[in-house]
């Protein structure tokens, strides 16, 4: 399967006219996608088709697909009736308007009387549409949405801006059915969009540049079970850094994620009190104490010295000293060893990126910051995190020359010169402390068993959102702790196990099908 790829509004533009380079006319795109918005309807609601289906049609292509939509479901023996804001604007939609009312699609004034259905489909505006809606459009997209009825999403619901998110119209989908791949719009507005589904239209293959989407399936396939000989030093050795006095719960989940991911070694660089408490709490664990506001001990350096990666962060602190003794860990560190720079190991540079960049040089590095700490690390960047985290991101890793993965919806995983990774697995629940720090546990140990920064951050934030929503169906996301999530990785890897072996089969035209999270 090709890479699918995370669009805006200019490069979905540039795709259409590529596809009519290449020989497919636009015409057939139209069609095409027309016909598999109604092959998902009829699979998704059956029993809602038999009460009637009522499509608000736009004056552009959008609207053009509703028409096509309309065609196949009347065809089908389907009632359905469509309620166009106006004629439309442009020859293809107009010819497609043309073949449905041709074919006996009956059609329906904005403002007269509508016939009882039982779903509502939204074709008023698609991926070019940015602003409020205006005139006739808005008030027939207002009716739509004071219907009691599911909607279904042509492209995306209308009034949505499909590049950086924002929500400008009433209307909330129950599905959203989009062609080729997603647009940068619905992962960062998932209430809004519904389940979505991607379909194939019989687009050329996507540019290789262009951000991609990891599916759980890409990101099983880059997990190995373990050799019948493996050893304690094959499985990665794992240094974790920070559970400073009273934070010392941040560290302990980190290093639980890395025994959980398959780690053989795990150890934990900590105060004398916390290595204390720790020794009981956590056996298989073992410990070096370490003041952080020193610099690096002989044992610790030595220890460092022979890490495959090293997390530095979780319970740190947020001491004035920090960031020498940040310093000191990195330069004590092997060049080839991953270093995972999370929670206070971030915010120690807050102000200093300069030192952090100087002190990465020649090194494998990922940089694991949420909103906030972003914010703080990368002042110049921080106005682009909700609406365009993949620039924010992109933008930060070649400042500071490391793999920059940022938390949110949806996390978005940058490298210099490689496609940005998007990932947006997961729910609510993960909104809660503890989450980040077993994600840094997660992306540590996928390192040292081999992976590169930029490919361990996607399959490590897929893990844990896998786990997650494993959790939300047992326990909820309201009620889900950090201790649920990681409870819940075993069944993640016996799961990405099957896809290894037996991957399920294709479903033309559907690509992905990304379900709405779970909120309960």
């Amino acid at each position: 399967m090709l890479p699918l790829p995370v669009l805006t509004p200019a490069q979905a533009a540039a795709w259409d006219a590529r596809a009519e380079r290449c020989g497919v006319p636009a015409g057939t795109l139209m069609e095409s996608a027309g016909r598999a918005v109604a092959t998902l309807l009829a699979a998704r609601f059956a029993e809602r088709l038999r009460q009637g289906v009522l499509v608000a049609c736009g004056p552009g292509n959008n609207g053009g697909d509703g028409w096509v939509v309309a065609r196949a479901l009347h065809s089908a023996g389907a009632p359905v009736w469509v309620a166009a804001s106006g004629e439309p604007a442009g020859e293809l939609p107009r010819a497609m308007a043309a073949l449905a009312r041709e074919a006996g699609v009956r059609s329906l004034q904005p403002d007269g009387p509508w016939p009882n259905v039982g779903l509502a489909v939204d074709a008023l505006l698609g991926t070019g549409a940015s602003g409020a809606p205006r005139g006739a459009v808005a008030a027939l997209l207002a009716r739509v949405a004071d219907l009691e009825l599911p909607v279904v999403a042509v492209d995306g619901p209308s009034g949505l801006d499909l590049g950086d998110g924002v929500q400008h119209g009433p209307l909330r989908a129950a599905l959203t059915v989009t062609f080729g791949g997603y647009r940068r719009g619905h992962l960062l507005a998932r209430d809004d969009v519904g389940d979505l589904v991607a379909v194939d239209i019989g687009f050329p293959g996507p540019d290789p540049g262009w951000p991609v989407f990891l599916t759980e399936a890409a990101a099983a396939d880059q997990v190995a079970p373990f050799d019948a000989d493996a050893h304690k030093g094959s499985r990665g050795r794992i240094v974790v850094v920070g559970g400073d006095d009273g934070m010392l719960g941040a560290a302990r989940l980190t290093a639980r994620s890395v025994f959980a991911a398959g780690a053989g070694l795990v150890h934990l660089v900590a105060p004398t009190a916390s290595v204390t408490i720790i020794a009981t709490a956590e056996p298989d664990l073992q410990t070096c104490a370490q003041p952080f506001e020193a610099r690096p001990s002989t044992r610790t350096t030595a220890l460092l010295a022979r890490a495959d990666a090293v997390v530095i962060g979780p319970g740190l602190g947020r001491s004035p000293s920090r960031v020498d003794f940040v310093l000191g860990v990195l330069l004590a560190a092997p060049p080839e060893a991953t270093i995972v720079l999370d929670a206070d190991g971030l915010i120690a540079f807050a102000g200093q990126t300069d030192r952090l960049r100087d002190g990465l040089v020649g090194r494998r590095a990922i940089l694991t910051p949420h909103a906030g700490e972003f914010r703080a690390l990368f002042p110049e960047e921080a106005s682009g995190v909700d609406v365009d985290p993949w620039g924010a991101a992109e933008a930060a890793a070649g400042r500071v020359g490391a793999a920059v993965l940022l938390k949110g919806v949806p996390t978005v995983i940058a490298a210099g010169g490689r496609p940005t990774a998007t990932v947006a697995a997961g729910n609510p629940g993960l909104a809660t402390g503890g989450s980040g720090d077993m994600l840094s546990g997660l992306v540590a140990t996928f390192a040292a068993q081999g992976l590169e920064p930029l490919a361990a951050g996607g399959v490590g934030a897929v893990a844990l959102g896998e786990a997650a929503d494993l959790a939300a169906r047992r326990v909820t996301a309201r009620a889900m702790r950090p201790m649920d999530v990681l409870a819940a990785l075993p069944d993640v890897w016996r799961r990405w196990d099957r896809l290894r072996r037996e991957a399920p089969p294709p479903r033309p035209p559907i690509l992905h099908e990304l379900p709405a999270p779970q909120r309960i």
